[in-house]
């Protein structure tokens, strides 16, 4: 009867360790899913990595969320005063491009530089999230 008795409390035991093992996985992979959520809404790790790892800047927009050709060409064209002064930051080593590879049919501006004091001039003078609209992404290379 006595063996009886801790075989009762043996299973107990190990009924117990099962399930506190079971909670913990489960917490464990709600939480990954939660972060994997909140990345795809927010990038916030991503525009970490890109902030503090990389020195760029990306505005993360869908394709569909960014204007034409037409549109785009038409910003630079109007503002081309702007373009010059971002690229006199570092003749040679600071260019714009109007990006129409990365979305058909849709464009962005790529501003690319050479060093962290080059995107902090142009960021001074473009001093907005947009280029007068055009979303835009910064690359140090």
């Amino acid at each position: 009867m006595k063996h009886s008795c801790c075989f009762k409390k043996h299973a107990l035991f190990a009924m117990s360790k099962s399930w506190k093992t079971t909670a913990i996985v489960t917490i464990i992979v709600s939480l990954c899913l939660g972060a994997l959520f909140v990345e795809a809404q927010t990038k916030i790790i991503r525009r970490a990595l890109d902030d503090l790892i990389y020195d760029n800047k990306n505005h993360y927009l869908p394709c569909d969320k960014l204007p034409t050709a037409v549109e785009v060409n038409r910003v630079v064209h109007e503002h081309q005063n702007m373009v010059e002064a971002i690229k006199k930051v570092n003749p040679g080593l600071v260019g714009v491009e109007i990006d129409s590879t990365t979305c058909p049919g849709r464009t962005d501006l790529l501003i690319w530089y050479a060093s962290h004091e080059n995107r902090l001039e142009i960021e001074k003078i473009i001093g907005d999230d947009t280029f007068f609209g055009v979303p835009y992404r910064l690359s140090n290379r």
